[in-house]
């Protein structure tokens, strides 16, 4: 049995161009956190081969302190250059000195790495340029007594994909047990194709609103002839993470109660819909600021005496509205007042023949 962790797209060295320069220095260090907790966990874990799947060093600078940490790792470190960091003669995989434990493939042509050891038999390819052909087209192992893993860069769901498009047919008749895949960021769970478990773990840190919410890697034991193990790790991460709330009579204690138990280290995106009184967005977040590590607020209420317009009127609207507004007016607390405004938002809807209230 084999233990092994499966990372990519860590983007060490991202530039986060949209932030101040002191703050984008502080994210890049905190990727390069991540990084280190993840070969902290393949110590700990007594892992034998950490799997890399591309994307991993943006800069040069990035790539030296990659491989400074690569050499702290007690496992055998096998590295596939993706769409982001390719191989190429003059590019850091080529030109730094990286540690005896971690080999790197390096041409689009798919290689073998044999750990007699273990039994084990590696294959992977490189990116030498931002796309890549079908790199595993006609693709099969060499030796199905040993184990057969495959570390690489590409894309298994767009069959268009410039970035090395993989159809899970190829992936059927390949013979591996095992396929470690990097480049697709949202992670996926394990899927088979024949008898190949593939996955792929997402970006191992968000660096923005599109990259929200648990990141992580795959925790995996691999044995000849049975299922592939995984698990998936979270990482500690700062996450990004996007909420809509119901801004109502209070919108800080609204959005206090949406938020999970402790959110100090995150950045998040709160965008406060429904009836609401005209808001102050800057004081807001000033009065949250403790809250988050990082907080954008998006005012997309509506005014409050909107919810309201038309109660004079006689007929079935104005009647519905003066009923409900009856029902606001002796609410007991801000709760039931929030639900009293979603009622009469999603019965104004019905009048209107729509099926739900506009955001």
């Amino acid at each position: 049995m084999i233990k092994f962790l499966h990372a990519a797209d860590l983007h060490l060295g991202s530039a986060f161009a949209t932030l101040p320069p002191a703050a984008a220095k502080q994210r890049r260090a905190e990727l390069l956190e991540t990084a280190t907790e993840i070969v902290e966990l393949a110590n700990s874990q007594q892992v034998e081969l950490l799997l890399l799947a591309g994307d991993l060093c943006e800069t040069a600078e990035a790539a030296r302190a990659m491989a400074r940490l690569l050499a702290a790792c007690t496992a055998e470190v096998v590295i596939a250059p993706g769409n982001h960091d390719p191989y190429g003669p003059g590019g850091p995989y080529a030109t730094i000195a990286w540690p005896e434990n971690v080999s790197i493939f390096d041409d689009t042509e798919m290689a073998r790495l044999r750990f007699e050891d273990l039994k084990c038999d590696v294959y992977g390819a490189a990116f030498m340029e931002p796309t890549a052909r079908g790199l595993m087209e006609g693709f099969h192992v060499l030796d199905e007594k040993y184990i057969n893993i495959m570390v690489l860069h590409g894309d298994p769901v767009d069959m268009s994909s410039p970035y090395n498009a993989i159809d899970p047919a190829q992936i059927a008749a390949s013979g591996l047990d095992y396929l470690a895949l990097g480049h697709i960021h949202e992670r996926t769970e394990p899927r088979t194709a024949g008898g190949t478990t593939y996955a792929w773990p997402g970006v191992a840190a968000g660096r923005g609103f599109d990259e929200t919410g648990v990141k992580g890697v795959y925790l995996g034991q691999i044995s000849r002839g049975k299922p592939v193990k995984l698990d998936f790790v979270p990482l500690h991460g700062r996450r990004y993470e996007t909420l809509s709330v119901q801004a109502g009579s209070d919108p800080a204690a609204a959005i206090r109660k949406a938020l999970p138990a402790d959110v100090k280290r995150d950045i998040y995106r709160i965008t406060l819909t429904g009836p609401s009184e005209p808001l102050n967005v800057k004081a807001l977040a000033s009065e949250l600021r403790d809250v988050f590590y990082q907080l954008t607020l998006r005012d997309e209420t509506t005014r409050m005496t909107a919810l309201w317009e038309g109660m004079e009127q006689d007929n079935l609207r104005g009647l519905f509205l003066r009923q409900m507004r009856a029902q606001w007016d002796a609410a007991a607390d801000d709760q039931t007042r929030q639900t009293c405004e979603l009622a009469v938002q999603f019965g104004l809807a019905a009048l209107d023949g729509k099926e739900a209230p506009a955001r």
